[in-house]
């Protein structure tokens, strides 16, 4: 890891004595001290470098004096020790409800992700006793943050992040109003509480063609008293999925600890609940719980799709089963069965709300209409609906231009044909060739065929959850926000026609999905400004794929199956966002996600499990197609669909 972000301001001491200044390519800022980290001094700590899956630790060692405890031979059994309690905690298992988190839209990694990273930062300066000394603040976005951030929302998420409020509570229907209240006056109040001069034109700054070295999404806060001289300073890098990581993250299982600065409790519960003064205390209180949550090792530690198969057979368990052993180490029997209901919840709610919206166009210059309250009216209307008496009539109404030109082209009149704008036009087909056709193909009415439905449902329902992430609703991270439909709309289908016992149905989908997450989430990355659409829609498709075999009664290695197939027709999957906002092509997307991971599922359950390609193939191979993927294709707005659908 570079020295732009270990001497970060939240990083642990490592002597009793601390600089008074800290030097990040060659600027000298002051540095924050942490009381805490000197009673820890004697602690070991792990060097960690940054992947695509966030900081992976590589050694452990003493922190005294590190280069001479490597030359010493005398270390190299302790050394050897380390390195394989490294290897022992560098597992895959992350908590569900950090996989699957409440936030809001319209970007787990460009909203949810940096309204976190400024509340945490503020959340620094109120530990370190500078928050009242602050009169002035700079905000740098860097690189896929810069790019398609005002498409994204990043600026108004990062301003109400340092105002001290979380993805989970913010009151969505303020946010424009609070931001805009900015710029007419030139401040804002730092934490809720404390308020500095603030221009927003002036002191954030999109780096549009600059990215810090760790991550595509990078940003720095900076604050300054009042004679203008430095306090403190951060680096924060989303990484996707609403994680975020600074030098707070080294602790534990190195990449599986992503630092959220409330625990998942406090999710639930409104901003305004509590008194002010209490919530600083129970927002502190909840950040002390979580970084020992984060010190728990897993129960069954997994990190690769062959182990968890190998565990789940050798133990007689389900992939669900494993996973909620392991948030047994996190929070009881009943919290855990809770908190999946209530993530339930939020997402069948935001299909709700999507298909119910009275709201005709999304925000943004593309003036795209929403969809899902139209296809949802049709579908309760039982225009699709299974032995609609009215079908054929519907059908032939809506598709007369088609079916006279079939006709007028076989009858071979005037040797020319209607098209669909009722205008004739000169055909190439010869007589000959007219006969040819006559009585091979039938002449019929546009058909609704009885399973069908399926698709609609599982369509409108993604839509409805894509359109309103893309409005700034409240959405579940599964496990983003631009993927957000293809989960809620797979679990909602079977839910609704074919469950027969939905609340055993709910956790097992939920925590089966999180499972094959986790194993994504550590082999490569859920960011698309790392891997591309693949690393959103694509995992949610093979997370759903690999959750709906698991409730149709499919075997682990069935299940596994699913997961691979619902990954491997979505490698290469690029990420071109028009206008920078998440709706075009993202919305439709989620819809095809979601199909396309019942129809994944449908095949691995077909067969018995057995496959030529394995899950830990495809992930790889995700990887390193993410890695090879131009940077214009990853989020960025500068390549495919963006460059060639014009915005006006």
């Amino acid at each position: 890891m570079s020295i732009s972000v270990r001497a970060l301001s939240r990083s642990i001491a490592t002597t009793s004595r601390i600089p008074s200044v800290l030097r990040i390519k060659g600027c000298r800022f002051p540095a924050l001290t942490a009381q805490s980290a000197l009673q820890k001094k004697s602690r070991p700590v792990e060097t960690m470098r940054f992947t695509g899956s966030g900081c992976r630790g590589l050694s452990t060692m003493p922190e005294a004096e590190p280069e001479r405890a490597q030359k010493s031979n005398g270390n190299e059994e302790a050394t050897a020790s380390s390195s394989a309690e490294s290897e022992a905690t560098n597992h895959a298992v992350v908590s569900t409800f950090d996989l699957f988190s409440i936030g809001v839209g319209p970007s787990s990694s460009h909203t949810v992700g940096p309204m976190r990273a400024g509340k945490i930062f503020v959340q620094d300066l109120v530990e370190h006793r500078v928050l009242d000394k602050v009169a002035s603040i700079k905000i740098d976005l860097y690189g896929s943050l810069a790019l398609t951030g005002i498409g994204h929302g990043t600026p108004n998420a990062t301003l109400m992040g340092l105002e001290g409020e979380l993805p989970e509570t913010v009151p969505t229907e303020t946010i424009i109003s609070r931001v805009e209240a900015m710029h007419e006056t030139n401040t804002m109040t730092l934490n809720g509480s404390h308020r500095i001069r603030f221009n927003p034109d002036k002191d954030m700054t999109l780096h549009y063609y600059e990215s810090l070295p760790q991550h595509p999404n990078g940003m720095r806060f900076t604050v300054f008293d009042a004679d203008g001289d430095m306090l403190a300073t951060n680096e924060y890098f989303s990484i996707g999925g609403g994680f975020v990581v600074n030098e707070k993250t080294q602790v534990a299982h190195g990449e599986n600890v992503f630092y959220r600065d409330n625990k998942h409790e406090s999710m639930h519960t409104s901003s305004s609940a509590a008194p002010k003064a209490e919530n600083g205390d129970s927002e502190q209180t909840a950040m002390d719980e979580r970084t020992q949550q984060d010190l728990v090792t897993a129960a069954l530690p997994f990190r690769t799709g062959t182990g968890l198969i190998k565990m789940c057979e050798r133990e007689n368990l389900s992939i669900a089963e494993v996973v909620f052993l392991n948030e047994l180490q996190w929070r009881s029997r009943d919290d855990v069965i809770n908190s999946a209901y209530r993530i339930w919840n939020v997402m069948d709610d935001s299909i709700r709300r999507g298909c119910l919206s009275a709201h005709g166009k999304l925000p943004g210059r593309l003036n795209v209409n929403r969809r899902a309250p139209h296809l949802y009216q049709n579908l309760m209307r039982g225009i699709y609906g299974p032995g609609g008496s009215n079908q054929g009539q519907l059908a032939q109404e809506q598709s007369p231009a088609i079916t006279d030109g079939l006709q007028n082209m076989l009858a071979g009149v005037n040797n020319s044909y209607t098209g669909a704008q009722g205008v004739a036009s000169r055909t190439s087909l010869t007589n000959t060739q007219r006969t040819e056709l006559t009585g091979v193909f039938k002449k019929r009415p546009l058909s609704r065929r009885l399973l069908l439905p399926q698709l609609d449902y599982l369509s409108v329902y993604a839509i409805a959850v894509n359109e309103e992430n893309a409005a700034g609703g409240r959405v579940v991270t599964a496990p983003t926000n631009g993927a957000a439909g293809v989960i809620p709309a797979v679990l909602k289908y079977h839910l609704e026609f074919l469950s027969e016992d939905p609340s055993r149905d709910i956790l097992e989908f939920l925590f089966t999905s999180a499972a094959i997450g986790m194993l994504y989430k550590r082999g490569a990355s859920i960011s698309a400004a790392e891997m591309g659409c693949q690393g959103e829609v694509g995992v949610a498709c093979s997370m759903s794929a690999a959750a709906f075999a698991a409730v149709m009664g499919g075997t682990p290695a069935q299940v596994e199956n699913a997961a691979e197939i619902g990954m491997e027709h979505n490698l290469g999957l690029t990420c071109d966002p028009v206008d920078g906002l998440v709706q075009i092509p993202c919305i439709e997307r989620n819809a095809l996600g979601a199909v396309k991971a019942v129809t994944a599922a449908q095949l691995a359950l077909q067969g018995d499990g057995s496959h030529r390609v394995s899950l830990d193939q495809v992930i790889e191979t995700m990887r390193q197609t993410g890695q090879d993927m131009m940077s214009k294709y990853k989020e960025t707005s500068q390549g495919g669909l963006a460059v060639n659908v014009p915005v006006c």
